[in-house]
């Protein structure tokens, strides 16, 4: 391990616009448009630090197992992988959302076996398990809004934000689960052998952060 070296693993989509941004702030900034790209890996303004650019569902992964050493990563996909294997030292607070169940509108109360349908089935599984309720995981990557109205599901789990999705599909968000935003994940490793430069990241992602809150 390159004790000099940086490699930050960030999120594709909505995460990566506002999180530049931020980085920006703490002056690490991409040595080319990143959204002009299809290279998944990128020099920055730093010698030393790289980013990489990958699925939000992998972040967890590579920063667990050491390819990168930091990663920027929604709280769900967090809650989901499991945060055993990192640190989650920051709080970027972008992206806000809510992981939530949801399920047709004025559906009537069920007893028995729920049949809930939710990419987010770990989340799913102790939720449920907390409430103590029954449950048959449909795992599904995407459309889960149609679950309910094809009769494949009684409810779903997913991420809410305006609720308009839900709304347009006959349904409607119930219990909230979790409110969820991006967060800083650090390598266990990592932090012990690059401590000061992790540290010093770390101290002006937090200052960027304070700063936009208070603007």
């Amino acid at each position: 391990m390159n004790t000099n070296q940086l490699v930050i693993a960030l999120t594709k989509g909505r995460i990566l616009e506002e999180v530049l941004p931020l980085f920006e702030q703490a002056n690490i900034v991409p040595s080319e448009d990143i959204s002009k790209s299809r290279k998944l890996i990128f020099d920055t303004n730093l010698s030393n630090v790289k980013i990489m650019v990958i699925r939000g569902s992998d972040v967890p992964t590579y920063v667990e197992f050491g390819s990168a050493d930091i990663g920027v990563v929604g709280k769900d996909l967090i809650m989901e992988h499991g945060s055993e294997g990192f640190y989650e030292p920051l709080d970027l607070k972008i992206a806000e959302c809510r992981i939530m169940t949801a399920e047709p509108v004025k559906a009537p109360v069920r007893s028995g076996r729920l049949k809930v349908a939710t990419k987010f089935t770990n989340i799913a599984k102790q939720y449920f398990a907390e409430q103590g309720q029954q449950i048959e995981l449909i795992k599904l990557n995407g459309a889960l809004e149609l679950a309910p109205a094809m009769g494949l599901a009684d409810s779903i789990v997913d991420i809410v934000d305006t609720g308009k999705t839900l709304k347009a599909n006959g349904l409607e968000a119930k219990e909230v689960i979790a409110h969820i935003s991006s967060r800083v994940i650090v390598n266990k490793a990592s932090m012990k052998i690059k401590n000061s430069i992790i540290r010093d990241m770390l101290r002006k992602l937090n200052k960027a952060v304070d700063d936009k809150i208070q603007d």
